[in-house]
């Protein structure tokens, strides 16, 4: 297996930080290599805020739920789909715009999280550690007014970077079966994979907390169907200009 599957294959999400600053070279160079991922039609549709002042991060640990390494952290990026740049540069070279469809959110959206991915896979090479937190989608409003985001540009996750101080296993993933399906869609072995997936995670939470922890996949994704569903995203995408037509 050649290095770069072995570090992907290696990720982990990292939550307690060395009180260590990446150096801005390196930080720098991390960030290029986010925009060297694919981007639809060159659009280059995001934006990231690099949030420096120890406020702002006290802010935003406060408005993800109490994620202190969001604070901890060397350094806190919000990644945004940022339609803003990109429909005013067409209207300035003299297209008659359009605003507000689905698939500009859409093309934002995914450019967004290619490109944070990028950078992930390039920190992790350097032995840093990176933690996304999309609790920046509970009060999104609250975080687009600190950040101070135009129309136009919504805060889509947040990514912590550091130099870990902690060594978690890698978490176990769904079998290759269970994803990927040659010509169409077929599930008539999902439910033994996935019943043997959850044994497999029950296994895991156990022995990565000392027995202090009983659950697997399928239980821990009953609040995100439930009660962590953010009904508020859609009426403040359409308050950001994002209309959906």
């Amino acid at each position: 297996m050649n290095p770069t599957i072995e570090l992907l294959n290696s990720h982990r999400s990292i939550r307690k930080f060395k009180d260590q600053k990446i150096p801005r070279d390196l930080f720098e160079t991390i960030i290029r290599a986010g925009q060297s991922a694919a981007t639809s039609s060159h659009v280059q549709a995001y934006s990231i805020i690099h949030v420096v002042n120890p406020e702002n991060r006290a802010k935003l640990v406060e408005l993800t739920g109490g994620q202190t390494y969001v604070a901890d952290s060397s350094d806190f990026l919000v990644f945004c789909a940022d339609m803003k740049r990109p429909t005013e540069a067409a209207e300035r070279a003299g297209a008659e715009v359009v605003r507000g469809m689905m698939e500009q959110l859409l093309v934002a959206s995914v450019d967004t999280a290619l490109m944070a991915q990028n950078i992930a896979v390039a920190a992790e090479s350097e032995q840093l550690g990176i933690c996304y937190i999309g609790g920046i989608r509970n009060h999104p409003a609250d975080v687009s007014e600190i950040l101070r985001l135009p129309e136009h540009v919504y805060p889509v996750f947040g990514m912590c970077l550091g130099y870990p101080d902690q060594n978690p296993e890698v978490k176990p993933r769904l079998p290759l079966a269970s994803i990927l399906k040659e010509d169409y869609y077929q599930d008539e072995q999902d439910l033994a994979q996935i019943g043997a997936f959850d044994d497999t995670m029950r296994t895991y939470y156990l022995e990565r907390t000392g027995g202090n922890k009983e659950t697997n996949w399928s239980e821990q994704l009953k609040p995100l169907f439930t009660s962590k569903l953010r009904p508020h995203m859609s009426s403040f995408l359409k308050a950001r200009g994002f209309e959906m037509k």
